[in-house]
């Protein structure tokens, strides 16, 4: 049996950027998304915000990427159609999508409300669907996805700004709340200033923690200070900072998704104190011992939410008025857009205005 076209895989007409080839280029792109079926939701694609893991995937930098590939896992827009068997959505409802849409629902991790950790989980944009298709993600007109794996974005939280939540968001949320590093009092660090470790500064300081960025560029810190409100600075290149601080951290959230040096970081915790990693970087890092053994320290990694908590995320975002700094562009910029994140050029997250700038 020959094997159908994007455009003639399923019944709905869609239309969006795809990347064809390692070049990671992205250009106009005809496909197609399934019918509504009665567990789904239908939306009209209003804002896509453009993560990290978009440019590795679209350059094949994981050596997963399958081609053409659509990203986008920060999806937000407005229901247009809800299968019969909808329960918590309706047409007009404000929703989004973040990093998946399915898991084998029967794996313990799927009992525990832990669709992330699901060894059948079924990534938004480049992963292989129950029917066999390809997902493809945000960077299009609309979107279909099960009930379970939609987000209900609350009325006062801003669609645009509110989008990189869906993946930025709970992926420095998750962690402070499962390793307690959110508790009133404590005292944090965020490593890297950019889409997530902004985030981070953001939620940390809303659960009543002290924070304290640690960055390689001592200009960003009026920006930490003034602006995100973190209590301090630490450039991670000056020996008598990192030395003045030693010992003073309960908690360290690493965003940094290149290598980078742990054995600075670990001199920064106090004893039980806990380092996670939510960056990926494209290398293995170098895990110092004697450091760790001597305090008992630990090392975790964590990454996105499950559905629950993801939504737990998004109304504690809009009950405390947290949302990304975005820089919003129109989709025809998104080449350039990617070179700019490439270089960090970038406060913090771009943003792309599908709704009005999406033209077949």
């Amino acid at each position: 049996m020959e094997a159908k076209s994007p455009e003639e895989e399923h019944p709905k007409q869609a239309f969006g950027w795809a990347a064809r080839d390692k070049s990671g280029l992205l250009s106009p792109f005809k496909f197609s998304r399934r019918a509504t079926a009665e567990k789904d939701v239908a939306f009209k694609v209003l804002y896509c915000g453009i993560c990290h893991s978009d440019l590795h995937m679209a350059k094949n930098e994981w050596g997963v990427t399958q081609y053409p590939l659509v990203p986008g896992h920060e999806i937000v827009g407005i229901v247009t159609e809800v299968g019969s068997k909808v329960e918590k959505f309706k047409v007009g409802d404000k929703v989004g999508v973040g990093c998946m849409v399915g898991s084998c629902r029967s794996c313990d991790s799927c009992h525990d409300n832990l669709e992330n950790y699901c060894p059948k989980m079924i990534l938004t944009y480049g992963a292989r669907n129950y029917d066999g298709t390809i997902t493809y993600g945000g960077y299009s007109d609309l979107m279909v996805a099960e009930e379970q794996f939609i987000v209900r974005i609350p009325d006062n939280l801003s669609l645009d700004a509110g989008a990189p939540l869906l993946c930025a968001g709970i992926t420095v949320y998750s962690p402070l709340r499962y390793f307690g590093l959110d508790k009133p009092g404590m005292h944090v660090g965020v490593v890297g200033l950019g889409g997530l470790g902004h985030v981070a500064v953001k939620f940390a300081k809303a659960m009543g923690v002290k924070v304290t960025v640690i960055s390689t560029s001592p200009n960003k810190k009026q920006e930490a200070v003034e602006n995100l409100g973190a209590d301090s600075f630490l450039v991670s290149s000056d020996q008598d900072q990192m030395q003045s601080a030693m010992g003073t951290l309960d908690g360290i959230i690493d965003t940094v998704s290149a290598v980078h040096p742990m054995l600075p970081l670990f001199t920064l915790l106090k004893s039980h104190g806990k380092l996670v990693l939510v960056g990926a970087p494209e290398k293995p890092l170098e895990l110092p011992v004697f450091p760790l053994i001597g305090g008992r320290k630990m090392v975790g990694g964590s990454c996105i939410g499950g559905m629950k908590e993801t939504q737990e995320m998004i109304d504690f975002a809009a009950k405390h008025n947290i949302t990304a700094d975005v820089e919003v562009i129109p989709m025809d910029y998104v080449n350039t857009a990617m070179e700019r994140m490439l270089k960090g050029d970038v406060r913090y997250r771009f943003v792309i205005d599908v709704a009005k700038t999406l033209n077949p």
